[in-house]
This record gives C-alpha cells, sequence and structure tokens, in this order.
C-alpha cells in the first residue's frame, strides 16, 4: 500500500513515498523515516470528529447511543503531527488520549451515498484525539476547548492509500504500555457512513479529516508520557506530553475544573453523580 508522507527537508516542505526505512522526495533526496522531521500527513481546511462509535467505548460508559452519529469540531490550529510535543497547559491535570483511525477526503465530497464515498476518500491516517477534560463542565456539549487546544491533534506518519478499514487493530501505548485494544469492526458507524452523513450538508474538500472514534480506556496522560498508537497497515503515531510554559489565564472565560463530570469522563468510570455540573455561583 502506497505511504505519503510530509517533511521538513532543508528548510522546506516537501512531500515523500515512504520506501522501505527511507522517504524519497521527488527530486530523488532520501532521508531514513527515523530521522525525518514529520508534519502532518495532509493539510485540511477543517477537522470533525465523532463523538462514540466503538461499541466498547459505548459499554465503558453504560450508555446508549443515539441512531445517529453526532459530531464536535477541533479548529485546525489543534494540529500536530508525528514526533511533535502534546502541550497540557499549566494548571490542567486531565489530559486524555484517545487513539483512532483518521479518513481523509480526496476528492469533493458534497450529498453522497454510503456506497460512493469511498470513491471520494483519499487514504487513512493515525490520529490521537487527545481531550483536555479540565474544560468539560463548560464545554461539553461543543467541545471546543476540550479537544480544539493547539496540539491536540496530532495526524501521521503518513497517509496511506488502498488501505482496506475492515477488521484493522487499535492498540494506544503509554510508555510502552497497551492501554487501548480495539478493532475498527466494533465501530457502529462505518468509515463509508461517516463521509456521507457530513456530505449531507457539509461541503467536504480536499485534505479534509474525519475523525472515527476510539475504543474503550481513554485516560489522563501526564508530562514525560510518551504516547503511541498503533494501527495495522497504517503505522505508528508516536507523540509525547509537555507541560505548556504558560499557565491558564484567570482573567477570562472559564477555568479548569474537578467536578464529578470531569473525574468520570476522564477517568472512564460510571460514576453516580456523571453528567450533574457544579453549581453555578
Amino acid at each position: 500500500m502506497p505511504e505519503y508522507r510530509r517533511i521538513l527537508l532543508d528548510g522546506a516542505v516537501v512531500e515523500t513515498v515512504r520506501d522501505g526505512e527511507e522517504l524519497v522526495a521527488g527530486d530523488g533526496r532520501r532521508v531514513a523515516v527515523a530521522d525525518a522531521h514529520h508534519l502532518p500527513p495532509v493539510v485540511p481546511s477543517k477537522v470533525i470528529a465523532v463523538h462514540l462509535n466503538h461499541r466498547s467505548r459505548v459499554d465503558e460508559f453504560r450508555i446508549g447511543l443515539p441512531d445517529t452519529p453526532t459530531y464536535f469540531h477541533k479548529p485546525t490550529s489543534s494540529l500536530n503531527s508525528h514526533g511533535g510535543a502534546i502541550v497540557r497547559p499549566e494548571g490542567c491535570k486531565w489530559l486524555n488520549y484517545e487513539g483512532e483511525v483518521a479518513i481523509v477526503i480526496g476528492r469533493t465530497a458534497r450529498n453522497i451515498s454510503p456506497e460512493e464515498a469511498g470513491d471520494h476518500i483519499a487514504g487513512y491516517t493515525v490520529a490521537n484525539d487527545y481531550g483536555l477534560h479540565d474544560f468539560r463542565d463548560t464545554d461539553a456539549g461543543s467541545m471546543l476547548r476540550v479537544k480544539g487546544a493547539d496540539t491536540l491533534c496530532p495526524l501521521g506518519p503518513g497517509l496511506v492509500t488502498d488501505w482496506d478499514f475492515r477488521g484493522k487493530r487499535l492498540r494506544t501505548y503509554v510508555n510502552g504500555e497497551v492501554v487501548q485494544d480495539g478493532s475498527t469492526d466494533e465501530m457502529t458507524w462505518d468509515m463509508h457512513y461517516l463521509v456521507a452523513d457530513i456530505a449531507r450538508t457539509i461541503t467536504l474538500y480536499p485534505g479534509d479529516v474525519l475523525l472515527s472514534g476510539t475504543p474503550a480506556n481513554s485516560r489522563p496522560v501526564q508530562p514525560g508520557d510518551v504516547v503511541e498508537v498503533e494501527v495495522e497497515g497504517l503505522g505508528r503515531l508516536t507523540n509525547h506530553i509537555v507541560t505548556g510554559p504558560t499557565a491558564i489565564r484567570t482573567d477570562v472565560g472559564a477555568q479548569p475544573t474537578e467536578s464529578e463530570e470531569v473525574l468520570s469522563t476522564a477517568l472512564g468510570g460510571d460514576w453516580e453523580f456523571r453528567g450533574i455540573r457544579p453549581p453555578k455561583r
């Protein structure tokens, strides 16, 4: 299966093709995969993510799914790459990993059927849909600050074409230990359904990204941790967690909280008070 990677080479953004353990630029220059400075493999105009899709994640929270998917938006300023640092802002505690498969659009898609969706997909890459649950009490609906903070959308290492999404294993590792272990076969709505559903009302352009959901056992990580997401046939996306250089400002906006809603979501439990927001002051 062909794999394409965007890297920084001699100060310029270069599109490469993987050839074994080397990346080959169009002009013939070669760089070892291990030595390459990776960039996100695509440049999307938007990143859209499904809330819940994997059955193991739904079962973990002991909830039911709606009849159709629901979605949220991650701004393009949250994009990050293979090898990049994931920033947990100073003053925040509840940064969770979520290993996922990312769908990359190849042809403009609008008002298409699920049967037609495959013709509009360029390929797939690995994603980690990090969530900053410290802001869940105020942003649980939009997920903007929970999922949209800078650096929280790493993609990569490459874009793989001609990949069949069916029956593929997905694993997340923290410091070498398996923490998520799922399969694309446990998705309630498959890749083609998700693309067609969004494209009913939102035009999808080449390079746009749809995140397809995570299996059970999303948990918090700490500065210094190394997080890897491995998808069968797509490769392994690696990032490390760091503390941000500045604290969350206190003179504007909602502040980080530790309500039962925050803790139950971050830790994956079925708390008695799950969903109850702290009282307004």
